[in-house]
């Protein structure tokens, strides 16, 4: 399966790295590769993960309290929308496909 990401997720992942980077040196480093097994995980099994609205799913990450949102485009995509943390406002990232 092939994955696409929005082009904000560029940006946020940046910001979230530097942020974990500040607090501890190398714990940015951390969360990429938590992300990164996440995605594997998501497209593994893209439909086990919860439907929020439409076609948009909602895939929870383990060590970290952040949300990746995404979309099965076809049974080849899969489309990372919005990667955000659990406390922001739930209406960041809805309006991207």
């Amino acid at each position: 399966m092939r994955i696409e990401y929005h082009p904000a997720i560029e940006q946020e992942l940046r910001e979230i790295i530097h942020y974990y980077n500040q607090c501890s040196p190398g714990f940015g480093v951390e969360f990429l590769h938590e992300f990164e097994r996440q995605i594997l995980k998501m497209t593994a099994m893209p439909k086990r993960w919860a439907v929020i609205e439409g076609d948009t799913r909602r895939c929870l990450m383990r060590r970290f309290p952040y949300v990746v949102y995404f979309r099965v485009i076809n049974d080849e995509i899969l489309r990372v929308t919005v990667i955000k943390h659990q406390r922001q406002h739930p209406d960041y990232g809805q309006g991207r496909k």
